[in-house]
């Protein structure tokens, strides 16, 4: 078997499993930022105000359906 084939092989199977490893810190680093990033959504969204406008009870203005912008 020739030694440069073989030594091509071995650099090869090597830059794979190094790729491989690189890959998954690269996902596990993404995922903590994306829990990161809805942490701080969801402080910011429990942040906002939620007032509930009252509903109409009588008269024939928004006794039937209750929007509002």
């Amino acid at each position: 078997m020739d030694v440069g084939l073989t030594n091509s092989i071995v650099s090869t199977s090597t830059a794979l499993a190094s790729r491989q490893t690189s890959d998954a810190i690269h996902i596990t680093v993404l995922k903590k930022a994306l829990d990161v990033q809805a942490s701080a959504a969801d402080t910011l969204l429990q942040a906002l105000p939620q007032p509930q406008p009252a509903l109409a009870t009588s008269g024939t203005l928004g006794t039937q359906v209750n929007t509002f912008a």
